[in-house]
């Protein structure tokens, strides 16, 4: 079973950008969307084969997710983390006979740190969400973290240290969440691997010279990763500041 996850930054605009071509190629057995920035209505995509669950934020053109799956979920959930969080489209978790697929856009702490404190309690509440799953099945949880978890997931560690995406805070709670329990599938296949980076900054020749960050992942618990086939970062693939990554199971 394939699984894609992407960061589009606007589904409209990725479509124009090579969006569909990808989906096409990858030919993923369930397809991950974050920042749809997108009502249903406004959705002119809807591949054969596929359903769509779309959980759009409440504000216009900001946030939101969606999933698109080859296989029929046994259960849907859309948000169920706190009304602040919902209302901006931060979750869908899909259940299925073997496993809980998690779709997540976790919140930016602002450039300015403003959002850190909420961002800080999402965290708990969302790894306690997932914590919860997995004491009945095995997770998979993919989407853009908003964190560059270590030094090695970052160009220019040192002086990005305390910036929005690499703060201490930031860092640390994605510790404490694979703690928990979980296994980030990428570094678990690339322990030593550098110049792995998901997000690049629009500003000229950053993404040409690879500056840039690893805050897209893929992660399952532990007692999960031996259902883990591979691993993939799709870095040659634009439409967004993202590019999208994927894993293969086996069930």
């Amino acid at each position: 079973m394939k699984l894609i996850s992407w960061n589009v930054a606007g589904i409209r605009a990725c479509i124009k950008k090579g969006f569909i071509d990808f989906f096409n190629e990858a030919q993923a057995d369930i397809f991950c969307v974050q920042e749809s920035k997108a009502m249903e209505e406004q959705f002119d995509f809807r591949p054969k084969d596929y359903d769509m669950y779309l959980f759009p934020a409440v504000r216009k053109g900001y946030s939101g997710i969606l999933i698109y799956s080859k296989i029929k979920p046994l259960n849907v959930t859309y948000g169920n983390i706190e009304e602040e969080y919902d209302e901006e489209g931060r979750t869908i978790t899909l259940e299925f006979e073997k496993f809980y697929l998690v779709n997540v856009y976790v919140p930016n702490v602002k450039r300015d740190l403003s959002r850190m404190k909420s961002r800080m309690h999402f965290e708990d509440v969302f790894r306690n969400y997932l914590k919860t799953l997995d004491k009945t099945k095995p997770v998979i949880i993919c989407g853009d973290f908003n964190v560059a978890h270590e030094e090695i997931d970052i160009c220019n560690a040192k002086q990005n240290i305390g910036n929005a995406g690499f703060t201490y805070e930031e860092r640390n709670k994605f510790s404490e969440l694979l703690n928990s329990g979980f296994i980030d599938t990428y570094r678990y296949f690339h322990k030593d691997q550098t110049g792995a980076y998901t997000w690049w900054s629009y500003m000229k020749g950053v993404r040409e010279r690879n500056i840039g960050w690893r805050i897209d992942y893929f992660l399952v618990s532990k007692r999960f990763i031996n259902n883990v086939i591979n691993t993939t970062i799709y870095s040659d693939i634009h439409g967004s500041d993202h590019c999208p990554i994927g894993i293969e199971i086996k069930l």
